[in-house]
C-alpha cells in the first residue's frame, strides 16, 4: 500500500547529469535564466517501511478501546455495585471530552508520531493502575482515557499525512474496525479469566496491558521519522487569519454529527442488555446480542470510511448512516423480542459508521493539517461531553416511564435531528 513520507534529499546534496549544464540552468536554456523548480514529490518509502507503518497503525487501532470494553462483561462476575458501573462507564466519555484539548498541544510539541508514541506509554501505565484494587480502576481509566483522547485527535491527521490521499478512507476503516475487533477479543476473554483465576478481577483486567505494550512497540519505528514541527495555527505574515473553529458553522455541523452519535453509541451500549431482558429475552441471549451488536460495529465502522471516502459529497452517507441506527433503535422500541439479534446487528452496523465517518470528515473538510486537528479536537471536545449524558437520561427517562420505549424514541429523534444539523459536514460549499 503506497504511503506518503517526508523523507526528502538531504541537505547538502546535490544532483548532476552529464551534460555539463552550469548550475541554475538547463540544456538547451540560455546562462543567466534560471528555471523554476519542478515541485518533487512524496518520496516513496521502501516497503518494510510500508508494512512497519501498516502493522504499527493497526497494533495501535486494536488497542484504543481495549480497556473500556472490559467493565460490563466483568461486572456480574466481579460483583461491582451499581454505582460503581454507572461511574465506570461515564468516565471514558467524559474524560475523552475533557482531555482532547491537549492533543493540539502535544502534536504542536511532538509532532504526530512521537506524540502517538507517548500517548500509547501513558495508555500502558493506566492499563497497569486499572490492576491496583478499586482506586487504581478509578484512576487507571482516567490516565487511559487521557491518553485515549489524545490518540483519537492525533489519528485522522497521522493517516492523512502519512497515508496517500486514496487510501484514507481505506485506513480510517481498519482503524474502526481494529478497534471493535480488540475491544470484542478482550470484552470475551475478561470474564473467563476472572473465573479461571478465582474470582481475580484485577487479572481479569491486567490483559488490556498486553494490547497496550503492542501498541506502543508497534508505533515506535515511526517516532524515528523526521519531520517539521507542525507551524502555530496561522502563520506569521499570513494575509488572511483562519478565523477559530468555534466561530465556524463547518466545526458545529461536525459537532452535532459526532456528539449525537456518540451519544447513541454509549447509550447502547450501557442499556442493550436491559432492554432485551425487560422485553423477555434470555440473560444469556442478552449477552449474546450484546456481542453481535460490537461486531455490527466494527463492520458498520470499517464500511463507511471505505465508502464515503472516495466521494466530494459524503451528506448520503451521513444521512444512510442516521437511518440505519434510527431502524436499529425503533425495532428495538416496536419489537424487541422478535428478532433482537437483527436489531442489535442493524443498530451495531449504523453506530459504527457514525464513530467512523467523522474520521473521514475531518480530513475532507480539513484544508490542512492544522485545521484538521482543531475540527477534531471540537468536535470530540464537545461530542464526548455531549455523549455522557446519554446513558444517565436514558436511565432517568425509564425511571419516570417505567418503560424503554421512551428513551429509545428519544435517542432516534436525536439522530433524526444530528441529520439536519450535519448536513455542512458532508460537503464542501461551493
Amino acid at each position: 500500500m503506497p504511503v506518503s513520507s517526508s523523507a526528502g534529499t538531504p541537505t547538502g546534496t546535490t544532483t548532476g547529469t552529464a551534460t555539463g549544464t552550469r548550475p541554475g540552468t538547463t540544456a538547451g536554456t540560455p546562462a543567466g535564466t534560471t528555471t523554476p523548480p519542478t515541485p518533487a514529490g512524496p518520496a516513496r518509502p521502501a516497503p518494510a517501511a510500508g508494512v512497519l507503518l501498516v502493522v504499527g497503525f493497526v497494533l495501535l487501532s486494536l488497542n484504543t478501546r481495549v480497556a473500556f470494553g472490559q467493565i460490563g462483561p466483568l461486572a456480574p462476575v466481579a460483583h461491582f455495585g451499581s454505582a460503581a458501573v454507572t461511574v465506570l462507564g461515564l468516565l471514558p466519555p467524559l474524560c475523552m471530552g475533557l482531555f482532547a484539548p491537549l492533543a493540539p498541544l502535544v502534536r504542536r510539541r511532538l509532532g504526530e508520531e512521537r506524540g502517538l508514541l507517548w500517548a500509547s506509554v501513558v495508555l500502558v501505565a493506566g492499563a497497569v493502575l486499572r490492576m491496583l484494587g478499586m482506586p487504581g480502576l478509578y484512576a487507571g481509566t482516567v490516565v487511559v482515557s487521557l491518553a485515549t483522547a489524545v490518540i483519537n485527535v492525533l489519528v485522522p491527521v497521522f493517516v492523512r499525512t502519512r497515508f496517500s490521499h486514496r487510501h484514507v478512507g481505506t485506513m480510517m476503516g481498519v482503524y474502526a474496525l481494529s478497534m471493535g475487533v480488540g475491544s470484542a477479543i478482550v470484552a470475551a476473554l475478561v470474564a473467563p479469566v476472572a473465573q479461571a483465576s478465582g474470582g481475580s478481577w484485577q487479572l481479569a483486567v491486567g490483559i488490556a496491558v498486553v494490547p497496550a505494550v503492542l501498541a506502543a512497540a508497534g508505533i515506535a519505528p515511526q517516532a524515528r521519522v523526521h519531520r517539521p514541527r507542525p507551524a502555530p495555527p496561522v502563520a506569521a505574515g499570513a494575509a488572511v487569519p483562519r478565523p477559530h473553529v468555534a466561530r465556524t458553522g463547518l466545526a458545529w455541523s461536525l459537532t452535532a454529527f459526532f456528539g449525537i452519535q456518540t451519544l447513541a453509541f454509549y447509550t447502547a451500549l450501557a442499556w442493550l442488555p436491559s432492554v432485551l431482558i425487560a422485553s423477555g429475552t434470555g440473560r444469556t441471549a442478552a449477552g449474546t446480542c450484546q456481542a453481535v451488536l460490537i461486531l455490527g460495529v466494527a463492520v458498520g465502522g470499517f464500511l463507511a470510511p471505505v465508502l464515503a471516502a472516495p466521494r466530494a459529497d459524503q451528506r448520503p452517507h451521513i444521512l444512510g448512516t442516521v437511518l440505519v441506527c434510527a431502524a436499529g433503535f425503533t425495532g428495538l422500541a416496536v419489537a424487541p423480542s422478535g428478532l433482537p439479534a437483527l436489531w442489535a446487528a442493524v443498530l451495531g452496523i449504523g453506530l459504527g459508521a457514525g464513530q467512523a465517518l467523522p474520521g473521514v470528515l475531518y480530513a475532507r473538510r480539513g484544508t490542512d493539517h492544522d485545521h484538521v486537528a482543531a475540527l477534531s479536537t471540537m468536535a470530540q471536545t464537545c461530542g464526548y461531553l455531549i455523549a455522557a449524558t446519554g446513558p444517565a437520561l436514558a436511565a432517568a427517562l425509564h425511571g419516570a416511564t417505567g418503560s424503554w420505549t421512551v428513551p429509545l424514541a428519544a435517542v432516534t429523534a436525536a439522530l433524526l435531528l444530528g441529520a439536519a444539523l450535519s448536513s455542512r459536514a458532508g460537503h464542501d460549499p461551493r
